[in-house]
């Protein structure tokens, strides 16, 4: 019966969904029905990726999904910027990045820590992020500060923000060239014992071929861009029925919405003992998204007519800044527990509640 099971719930809460998005239904039902149906597809994912890290292994698998995950996210802020809605594609990149750093890391890390007692990941690799990480914060911080102090005007502001963007996506096209071939085995994930890694491997044998697997991961990420699609759509509607600010929506509905793919791979790499891919997904995806997403879409709206600057505001900044110092405080040593998860969640939760209340 599992056998079925699953996929058929998959398919039937897709199908409702659309139906239900097509049909023109009540908002707060197609908001139900899409939520319901992004879980479905997030988990088909999850197991797409993770028989993908079979094959490729786990650096590469949680790259794949890191960046199969943001695809979602892309074309949503696409779509915003088309409609002119520059404020809310920055807080919904805000809510990526501390959401992947503090919910994702942090139910991965806390979850994985209760199954084993001490989860251990490349540390090299871990610091090598961190000082991405703060890459990323400089990079943000810096056309805020100018423009705030009025030592520049908005439109070298938005000239600023282009080639910052441009330096972005040079070093993590470097960065991908460094972790993934010249220094591959430098950044290798942590070798546990022979003999666990032969019994654990054997039991977690993929059920799918390599092509299947990678026909699937394709699949899911196009099932999660329509149904991300059909729930932010009625965000705004429902954002005026129950009262919520437009920063908290982009923030935090946005960006758990773009992140389930992440939240549900990651949290089952992680019960898995497969630390190194779910660190993977978490900080590699948050790096992505500050470091290659929002520079894309900074050329994005250049060719569109009106060139969106990189300047977040403070809370925005503020925000990402803790999430940053918090979430590399914590790997810098490249072990993890669940006792670490909870801090960053408590982080991610404090934030919440703050952004509620603007």
């Amino acid at each position: 019966m599992k056998k079925w099971l699953s996929p058929a719930l998959l398919i039937v809460t897709f199908l409702l969904s659309a139906i239900g998005h097509y049909a023109g239904w009540n908002f707060t039902l197609q908001f139900i029905l899409s939520s319901i149906s992004v879980i479905f597809v997030a988990g088909f994912l999850g197991k797409a990726t993770e028989s993908v890290a079979h094959y490729a292994g786990q650096r590469l698998g949680g790259f794949l999904n890191a960046t199969f995950g943001n695809a979602a996210e892309l074309i949503i802020a696409i779509l915003l910027i088309r409609e002119g809605l520059y404020d809310m594609v920055k807080a919904s990149i805000t809510g990526s990045i501390i959401g992947n750093l503090l919910l994702v890391l942090g139910l991965s890390l806390f979850a994985g820590g209760l199954k084993f007692k001490i989860q251990k990941f490349n540390m090299t690799l871990a610091g090598l992020n961190g000082s991405l990480m703060t890459l990323a914060i400089i990079a943000l911080f810096v056309p805020a500060v100018f423009l705030n102090t009025h030592s520049i005007t908005e439109d070298e502001t938005k000239l600023l923000s282009l080639i910052v963007a441009g330096i972005l996506i040079v070093s993590y096209i470097a960065w991908l060239g460094f972790s993934m071939i010249t220094h591959k085995e430098y950044l290798a994930d942590v070798s546990e014992d022979k003999s666990d890694q032969d019994a654990l491997a054997h039991e977690q044998e993929p059920t799918w071929s390599k092509g299947r697997s990678v026909l699937y991961l394709i699949i899911a990420t196009v099932m999660v861009a329509f149904v991300s699609e059909w729930l932010v759509g009625v965000l705004e509607p429902i954002s005026h029925e129950y009262g919520l600010s437009e920063l908290f929506i982009g923030a935090f509905l946005v960006a758990i919405i773009g992140n389930a793919a992440e939240h549900s791979a990651a949290i089952m790499l992680a019960l898995k003992n497969k630390i190194s891919a779910a660190v993977e997904i978490a900080v590699g995806s948050s790096l992505q998204i500050a470091l290659f997403v929002a520079p894309v879409l900074v050329f994005v709206s250049f060719f569109m007519g009106d060139t969106m600057d990189l300047v977040f505001t403070t809370l925005e900044l503020v925000a990402i800044g803790v999430a940053v110092f918090i979430a590399r405080s914590i790997t810098q040593d490249g072990a993890s527990n669940w006792y670490e998860g909870l801090l960053l969640l408590a982080v991610y939760i404090i934030l919440g509640v703050s952004f509620f209340l603007v």
